[in-house]
């Protein structure tokens, strides 16, 4: 079998594997790109990240209509199924995807779309759908080939009530009653969703609180307002079995409890896409959830090797993803990189209301010692918020009682994912740059939502003496 020689070889088109890619293809590397899917993008592109926030984002409108008073005669009128709000997304898929495609074509980077499995450490076959194989070889090889949802043996997927974050998005009809077992981003997201559809929704949590990653503030107001939306939050559980039958799923709790709804939605837990990569032919070896392991520069135990994005583990975001591929773009091509990797990163939750945050809670502060004021703005009194309607939510900065540096910064609310940026590009500032009164001093649109940032400001600082 002949052999083809590029400088580098990337498995996987997701973020990580984009960003991998068009680094190296901008410091003119010859680069072949490995994809299994029929279609470039990833599962953040198909399956994840873009599906279910162009399905929450269509859940918001039929919410802001229900809620108009312009409509009052005919809100009750529309009926809306889940299949229909999943169409909505096909185009933005369509999009994502020729526009991505567009990126290795004016790249001159070589799409491959087939299976890879390697054969030794520097030679990669590709399985092409239609039988044919080749075989390809590399100085340098990054593995980029993202995650999927984490199945256990005694759950029985293949059921058709028993669904996980992938095969949700391809369901036929709107379910009168859902289980969602894990409360983590994904689980939380969907309980939201389903909610906004009148789903009757129990959110079964292995844990003590919802995210406990997050500010408590925070999450109690996630807690708040999904029960507010009808769902039953059942903390502290964990699963024995899952029964299910022809006419529903019963989730049989160690506790004693049996939860029996339409669907079942697991959402605990994510696998790396390492099965059948043939790691074992170069000396690899995944850990029980299928990531492997690396160094602060994405390196496996094989120093040509890299892995970046969800295989690699945490923190499993696209947006850090493709920071990833491009950094280890710049390690492969000048054989370092010159700038690093920003160790606070904003998290996104897109829940109805959203929730976004960067830096420490008030939890770390205390357990820290750090001393540290609290400056609020609610959106109730927010003018752009009240001319939206969107009124529910609050924007929460934390900063240093003596220096005014800003420490933390908590949004919860819509456009929190979009707002959160604002306060990023301040606290990310050196020195006394980074300071509360920035807010505070400058002038907002208005009316805006960043006007927040001011009324946060005022707030902090009248609490100071």
């Amino acid at each position: 079998m002949a052999v083809r020689t590029f400088d580098s070889i990337v498995i996987g088109t997701g973020p990580a594997g984009e960003g991998t890619a068009m680094k190296l293809a901008k410091a003119n590397q010859r680069v072949a790109v490995i994809e299994a899917y029929d279609k470039v993008g990833g599962g953040c592109t198909h399956w994840g990240t873009i599906p279910s926030k162009a399905l929450r984002h269509s859940i918001q409108m039929l919410a802001d209509y229900r809620r108009n008073p312009l409509f009052q005669h005919t809100r009750d009128q529309v009926e809306v199924e889940f299949p229909d709000l999943l169409r909505a997304a096909d185009s933005v898929i369509d999009h994502q995807v020729r526009t991505r495609y567009r990126y290795y074509q004016r790249n001159r980077v070589e799409l491959l779309f087939g299976h890879a499995r390697f054969v030794d450490p520097h030679r990669v076959q590709v399985q092409r759908p239609d039988g044919v194989a080749e075989l390809i070889e590399a100085e340098h090889l990054v593995i980029a080939t993202g995650s999927r949802p984490y199945h256990p043996p005694d759950v029985d997927f293949s059921h058709p009530r028993i669904h996980d974050s992938d095969s949700i998005l391809k369901l036929a009809h709107t379910p009168r009653s859902l289980t969602i077992y894990g409360a983590g981003v994904i689980g939380c997201e969907y309980a939201s969703i389903m909610a906004c559809l009148d789903v009757k929704v129990n959110l079964v949590d292995t844990r003590d609180r919802l995210l406990s990653f997050l500010d408590n503030e925070i999450t109690d107001a996630l807690s708040y307002h999904l029960r507010e939306q009808g769902v039953v939050i059942r903390h502290n559980e964990s699963y024995e079995r899952v029964e299910p039958s022809d006419d529903g799923v019963v989730l049989h709790c160690n506790s004693g409890k049996k939860l029996k709804t339409d669907a079942l939605l697991w959402a605990n837990g994510r696998s790396g896409n390492t099965e059948d990569l043939g790691l074992e032919a170069i000396g690899l070896e995944p850990n029980k959830r299928g990531q492997i392991e690396v160094d602060k520069s994405y390196r496996t135990e094989l120093e040509h090797i890299f892995a970046v994005g969800d295989v690699a583990g945490p923190p499993a975001l696209a947006s850090a993803s493709y920071d990833q591929g491009r950094f280890v773009g710049a390690v492969i091509a000048d054989g370092n990189c010159d700038w690093s990797l920003i160790d606070e990163f904003p998290t996104g939750i897109y829940t109805v209301p959203e929730i976004s945050s960067i830096g420490r809670t008030e939890h770390e502060l205390t357990a820290e010692k750090i001393p540290y004021e609290v400056a609020q703005a609610h959106f109730k009194s927010i003018a752009r918020a009240q001319i939206t309607g969107h009124t529910v939510g609050m924007l929460k900065l934390l900063f240093h009682s003596e220096t005014k540096a800003i420490l933390g910064i908590h949004c919860f609310g819509e456009q929190a994912s979009e707002i959160v940026h604002i306060g990023q590009a301040i606290m990310s500032q050196p020195g006394s740059a980074n300071s509360i009164e920035y807010f505070a001093e400058t002038t907002f649109n208005y009316p805006t939502m960043a006007e927040a940032y001011r009324v946060a400001a005022l707030n902090g600082l009248n609490r100071l003496f």
